[in-house]
């Protein structure tokens, strides 16, 4: 297998790297974080136009990408960044699921999604759920011909910006059974459903959903009755590889930062990048990072495999990256001192977003729980 990136991919990639690197600003972030969207709309629109939401999808849905490697170098790139734009939620999530279950009704949807028109959330995981996927108790009942949704969702990301959410609600078989999930599409505003917002740790927008007797059209079901799991597990497998590139470039550029620093910061008339010790520990760093890019590579090229073997691979990045992450957090913030502690300061948005990272989709330790039940089976 050529793990070489095309030449395609890389200028797509130095394409996004310049975009981000003139948007992406703490000014304009701190603006961004304080709005209701969460996120800056007209870097929003600039990833649209510049076609990075296209290569989230394959060219038979209307983009021109798709695979994990394509996942990989648009995240990877956004991570570089520290950028907050739900580029992950909507294109990968949300769009994923909707362009796997929709079908032809639904490519309306998915185009509106490559041309940035569209805002999408998916509201899946629930107060006790975890991170188990196949556990949901918000039940749908079919009255006529409409479904009434009930129950309650938890840590919505992008719902306080979304145009339509997809929400997760079973019609058969007990809280934890992979068979009779449904997903269905559900404007915000609908009778019946409350909605409670907050900012999220490392930026962006979340919202508790309370679902009461929420009606809707019977057309609102995505897919077969009661399948959806299957492709729950897929959108979440890309997600995850979406995430782990995210968490390389959040790590590659902590380290570009910390690297200067120990240029810049003299102690004893000399910068402390001459001590020793603090050089071991920066070649440990970068040793270690390097080690996550490899099992990123690694997982992007067994994406599209079949799903045992997939999920191998994404359990076991998952958690290599998830224990790399949270070195590259305490080594950068003790190199940096108390400067690193500063949100004024880049360092303090990237180590946040970076240790969030960890919490989302599974963390190191259930991931390696997950790889040892899968490696056994």
């Amino acid at each position: 297998m050529n793990f070489e990136p095309t030449e395609e991919r890389r200028m797509m990639q130095d394409a996004l790297r310049r975009f981000l690197s003139n948007s992406v600003t703490p000014a304009r972030r701190e603006a961004a974080e304080s709005s209701t969207a969460g996120f800056d709309r007209e870097t929003w629109a600039g990833l649209a136009e510049l076609g990075v939401i296209g290569a989230l999808f394959p060219e038979a849905r209307g983009g021109y990408g798709g695979s994990g490697f394509d996942i990989a170098a648009v995240f990877e790139e956004m991570g570089r960044a520290g950028a907050i734009e739900p580029l992950l939620d909507t294109g990968v999530l949300a769009g994923g699921l909707l362009m796997e279950l929709g079908g032809d009704a639904r490519q309306g949807l998915v185009e509106q999604v490559i041309g940035g028109e569209l805002q999408l959330a998916l509201a899946h995981a629930e107060p006790a759920s975890r991170y188990d996927l196949s556990r949901v108790t918000t039940r749908a009942e079919r009255s006529g011909d409409t479904y009434v949704l009930n129950g309650r969702k938890s840590v919505v990301v992008n719902a306080p910006a979304a145009d339509l959410l997809l929400v997760s609600a079973r019609m058969a078989g007990g809280a934890n059974d992979a068979d009779g999930i449904c997903l269905f599409l559900v404007d915000p505003a609908a009778s019946g459903l409350a909605l409670r917002d907050y900012p999220l740790s490392g930026g962006g927008r979340g919202a508790e959903l309370d679902l009461r007797n929420v009606a809707v059209a019977a057309d609102a079901l995505i897919g077969a009755e009661g399948a959806a799991y299957p492709a729950l597990v897929h959108a979440h497998a890309r997600a995850t590889t979406a995430i782990c590139a995210e968490a390389v470039g959040l790590m590659d550029r902590i380290r570009v930062l910390t690297t200067d620093y120990l240029k810049t910061r003299k102690q004893f008339g000399q910068p402390i990048g001459k001590f020793q010790a603090l050089q071991h520990r920066m070649a440990d760093m970068l040793t270690e990072i390097e080690q996550a890019r490899s099992a990123l590579i690694n997982l992007a090229g067994h994406l599209d495999g079949p799903e045992t073997e997939r999920d191998v691979h994404v359990a076991a990045t998952k958690n290599l990256i998830s224990r790399v992450c949270a070195l590259v957090v305490e080594e950068s913030i003790q190199m940096h001192g108390g400067i690193g502690m500063t949100m004024e300061y880049e360092l303090g948005h990237l180590a946040k977003r970076l240790t969030m990272t960890d919490h989302r989709f599974g963390d190191g330790l259930y991931h390696l729980e997950r790889f040892i039940s899968l490696a056994v089976a």
